[in-house]
Order: C-alpha cells, then sequence, then structure tokens
C-alpha cells in the first residue's frame, strides 16, 4: 500500500507541474475538475490505521476530495521546495523570492487544513505580499521556524497564537508593516529578541517617536503662534469676520472698503471732485454701503484724533431726514467715511428730469427744514452741506441730508445761510457757482437785482405757473432772501419763525390779508408782514431794511 501511495503522489506531482505555470485561476479549476481514484478512500482508512495521528483523520466532516486535493498540493509543495525525498518526508516549505507561487499556496485552505506532521520550516519571506498575517499557518502548530520577512504584511500580529506555538524557535517578521502592538509585555516578546521584529511595525519606531516629539514640542508651537499673529493680521484688517461681539464698533479697516469696492474699482465710482471720491460698496454682511474717500492725507496725529473724534460724532446722528453714517477708516493712507447706500437720485437730479411740483418741492424742503433743526438742538457742532447735489431722495420722495462735518465754532447763522440757499436753488432750479457767478455771494446778489421786479427770472421755469404757486415761490424768495442776508444790519429769522412759514401749507400763512402780523412769545423776535400797494405798484418798506426789494421785515 505504501508502494501505491508513492506512486500516485508521484504521478500527481508530475501533473501538478504541468499546471501550475497557468495563472491561478486555471490551477484553482483544474484541482476542482479532479476526482479521486476509487481506491483512495481505502487507502487513507489504511493511513489512518497506521498512524492515527494524521490530520485528516479526526476530520469532521470527513471531505475525501479535498483531501484529496490536499494531498496533491503537498506533493507539489514539497518538490519545489526542494525537500530530499517527498515520498518519504516533507520537513519544510520554502517559497523564498516565489511571488507569483507564494500567493497561490497561501489561498490553498484546505492543504493548511490538513498541514502534513512532517512539515517544521516555513519560509515565504522576500514576496512582496501584502494583505494581513497568513492565519492559516497555524493549522502547522509543530512548526519550529517561521520566516515571513520582507513583505508588505499589514495589520494586528496574532500574538497570542504566535506564542502557542509549542516548538517555534526561529520567527522573522523583519521588514513588514505591521500595527503596534499593545501587548509587548506578553510571552512572544520574551522568547524572541528584537532581531526578530526589525522595521515590523510592531514595536514603536524611537525615530518616529522622537519626530513626533520634536513635531509637538517644537513645530506645533511655532505653528500655533505664526496661525495666532496671522489670524490677529487678518482680524485687524478685516474687523467684519469677527463676531459681532468682539468688533470694534463703527471702525472700518482699507481692506474692508476695498474688499467692498472690488479694490476701489472704477465701475464702483459714483462721484469725483477735488477733495473727495465717492463710492458705492457691499460689506461682507450684504449692506450696501457709500464710501466717501477723502483726497487730503493727514499726517498729524491731532489732525487724526479730531477726525476721528468727530467720526464718531457723526455716527450717532439719528434722524428720518438724515443718511445714517455707519462708521469711518481713519489711516495714514486712507480716510473715509462710511454711510448707508440710498438708491434715489440726489434733488440736483430731480430737479433738472423730474420736474416736480410746487407740493413736492416744499415737501422736501419741510423734510430738510426738519433734519438741520434737529442738528441745531442736538448736535450744534456738527455742520452739513444743504446744495441740492448733496441731498439725496429715497423711495418715498423723503429728502436725507448725505453728508456732514463736525466744527467747534457757533454754526447757527452759517446754518441758516445755507438753508436760505437751498431754498433759492429749489424755487429757482439755479445752483451758485453755474447760472451766473462764481460764488454763494454772487448767487444771492443775482437774486436781489432781479427780485421782485424781474422775480419770473427766479422761478422755475419748468414749474406750472398757477397763480397760487407764483405768490408761494415769491414768498419762498422772500424767506430764502432774508435768511442770506448777512449784512448785519438786520438779524436773521430764527428757526422757529422759518418754521412757521413753512409749516403753514403752501406757505399759505404768507398769503393773508393785508398788514397780516404774528408775534413770537417768551421774549423772541416779532415778525410782521407788510402787504404791497398793487394798485401802484410801489413797495412799503420799513425804513431800517437793508434790501430795498423786500416784503418780509423782521424787527
Amino acid at each position: 500500500m505504501a508502494s501505491f501511495s508513492a506512486t500516485l503522489f508521484l504521478i500527481l506531482s508530475v501533473f501538478l507541474d504541468s499546471i501550475v505555470p497557468i495563472i491561478c485561476p486555471s490551477v484553482i479549476e483544474d484541482l476542482n475538475n479532479l476526482k479521486p481514484p476509487p481506491d483512495f478512500n481505502a487507502t487513507i482508512t489504511n493511513n489512518c490505521i497506521n498512524n492515527p495521528s494524521l490530520r485528516y483523520c479526526n476530520a469532521t466532516p470527513f471531505d475525501l476530495e479535498e483531501i484529496f486535493k490536499s494531498t496533491i498540493v503537498a506533493s507539489h509543495l514539497c518538490n519545489i521546495s526542494h525537500n530530499p525525498n517527498c515520498v518519504e518526508s516533507f520537513p519544510k516549505i520554502n517559497l523564498h523570492k516565489k511571488p507569483h507561487l507564494a500567493p497561490l499556496y497561501l489561498s490553498f485552505t484546505f492543504f493548511w487544513k490538513y498541514c502534513p506532521l512532517t512539515i517544521t520550516y516555513i519560509d515565504i519571506s522576500n514576496n512582496s505580499l501584502k494583505g494581513n498575517f497568513p492565519t492559516d499557518i497555524f493549522y502547522c502548530s509543530q512548526i519550529r521556524d517561521l520566516d515571513l520577512s520582507h513583505n508588505n504584511f499589514v495589520g494586528d500580529v496574532p500574538v497570542k497564537n504566535l506564542s502557542s506555538l509549542p516548538n517555534l524557535t526561529f520567527l522573522n517578521l523583519s521588514y513588514n508593516h505591521f500595527s503596534e502592538s499593545g501587548n509587548l509585555d506578553s510571552e512572544l516578546f520574551k522568547r524572541f529578541n528584537s532581531t526578530s521584529f526589525i522595521h515590523s511595525g510592531i514595536f514603536p519606531d524611537h525615530s518616529k517617536f522622537s519626530f513626533k516629539v520634536f513635531l509637538i514640542l517644537v513645530v506645533l508651537p511655532i505653528f500655533v503662534l505664526v496661525m495666532v499673529f496671522c489670524l490677529c493680521v487678518l482680524c485687524s484688517s478685516r474687523l467684519d469676520i469677527l463676531p459681532g461681539c468682539f468688533r470694534r464698533r463703527y471702525e472700518f479697516t482699507p481692506s474692508m472698503l476695498k474688499a467692498a469696492t472690488k479694490g476701489f474699482s472704477k465701475k464702483k465710482l459714483v462721484e469725483k471732485t477735488s477733495s473727495v471720491d465717492v463710492y458705492y460698496g457691499i460689506l461682507r454682511d450684504g449692506t450696501e454701503v457709500r464710501i466717501e474717500v477723502y483726497n487730503e492725507s493727514l499726517s498729524r496725529e491731532d489732525a487724526r484724533r479730531i477726525f476721528a473724534e468727530g467720526c464718531k460724532i457723526l455716527s450717532q446722528l439719528r434722524h428720518k431726514n438724515l443718511v445714517r453714517v455707519l462708521g469711518w477708516c481713519d489711516t495714514r493712507r486712507l480716510r473715509a467715511t462710511v454711510s448707508e447706500w440710498k438708491d434715489g437720485e440726489n434733488v440736483e437730479t430731480w430737479l433738472r428730469n423730474a420736474n416736480p411740483s410746487w407740493k413736492r418741492r416744499m415737501k422736501v424742503m419741510v423734510g430738510i427744514l426738519q433734519g438741520v433743526r434737529y442738528l441745531n438742538e442736538e448736535w450744534p457742532q456738527v455742520e452739513c452741506d444743504l446744495k441740492t447735489k448733496s441731498i439725496l431722495l429715497n423711495d418715498d420722495g423723503e429728502p436725507l441730508i448725505s453728508r456732514f462735518k463736525v466744527d467747534d465754532g457757533d454754526n447757527n447763522t452759517k446754518r441758516i445761510f445755507k438753508f436760505g440757499l437751498f431754498i433759492l436753488e429749489m424755487v429757482s432750479n439755479m445752483r451758485p457757482m453755474e447760472e451766473v457767478e462764481s460764488s454763494e455771494a454772487g448767487f444771492v446778489q443775482w437774486f436781489r437785482l432781479h427780485y421782485p421786479q424781474n422775480f419770473e427770472k427766479l422761478i422755475d421755469e419748468k414749474m406750472k405757473m398757477k397763480e397760487t404757486v407764483v405768490d408761494q415761490a415769491k414768498e419762498a424768495i422772500e424767506l430764502g432772501l432774508l435768511c442770506t442776508d448777512l449784512s448785519g444790519v438786520r438779524e436773521q429769522p430764527s428757526w422757529d419763525q422759518i418754521s412757521y412759514v413753512l409749516s403753514k401749507s403752501s406757505c399759505k400763512a404768507l398769503a393773508g390779508s393785508d398788514h397780516r402780523r404774528y408775534h413770537q412769545v417768551d421774549g423772541r423776535r416779532k415778525a410782521k408782514f407788510l402787504q404791497t400797494d398793487e394798485s401802484d405798484d410801489e413797495i412799503r418798506m420799513d425804513p431800517h431794511s437793508s434790501v430795498d426789494h423786500r416784503r418780509f421785515l423782521v424787527v
């Protein structure tokens, strides 16, 4: 019987030699197609009687075909491992530097399941094998030498299984990529020294550990400091990226304004003068703003301080007829104020293009008066620009004063003068330095020359000239001329008197009967209105009047 088995293994070995050069799927398919010979069962039975310790003898279930295939693989593997007498003994598996065959034999689980008891040496080194530790090897529990070095195995090493191999005296797992072991006190690491695990990944790499320590103790703190510094620089230039509770209220940086205007693009430039450039911008939170960039730089610290303090005052202004100032920018290279953006056109354009009625003009004048009175009473140090090109209209037609500055002087006289000019501009649709002469004084003088004899030249010719409109326009001109009288002979009207005149519906309070009078109480100035004698076209004047064509006198 022994002779028969030897002959059978030799034939099968030759057969497998002929099919192994074919790629693995073909080999596996050929093995699956093989059937054991009729007397193979009897042969296995006799072998188990003679040597009950054979692994397939106690197999449950007893798979005859699987045992047959394992004997074929064993015979071939014994031969390619260069064992001297495979018929009598199979002591070692040597797949060193056989990268094409090693994966194939490791995939034959049925072979390892019935691993011959004579195998004591397994070498699968230098094959660049990938994947986890080949645990099927543990079926060969009797081995003494195991070499899996110079591969690319990963994952955890089965320390417990290796420790359970009683005869293992040589182990080499070097040059792999196993995970670090969390059980370095195991019996396995006491039986084998570090030469068995060189660059295996099982033991912590001290050079890597030192590098990690260097990263944590040196590089990381430097990185954190650099990031904090960069963040501080960024936050100092872009305050809008900070949460609202961390922002410095009202303060804008050049970077913020540059981002809002796309680098102060010409497409965002809406107005340019010798002293200021006006841009349209959108802040990071979507707020539309008007940015006035002043061309004159302030190098002195005290001048910059005064500018910043003035802007702080402007940012506190709150009135329906004032454009809200949102903040300012004050650096050596950029000085600007930021206010809310209004889509409406300015009054100068509105007068030129819309041909507004007298009623609508009166609404604008009353609105501006309310805004100016708010400044006069609450913020007397604030001056405002009352030129029609500086007055904006919102969607509801409400006028908005858009330009301000802070002055420590007494601004009341100047403010009344500017309001008088504004009235004259609203009536005539003409402006100083454009229609007549190059100064405000010349503009006012031009009105005095033509009023009242040629007052038609002073009223906007685009308005519908109803009789009531003409009378009300003449009365507005009288009020404007009185406000702009800086001769010193006569005091300007008070804001109460101006409000009284304009608050009456379309100035009808000025169109009363002959010698209509009103008196201010509490010691205020008295004003009286004298009626022109229409029959002889002469004007009855107060003997102290400094203007010889006035009907509106302040006593």
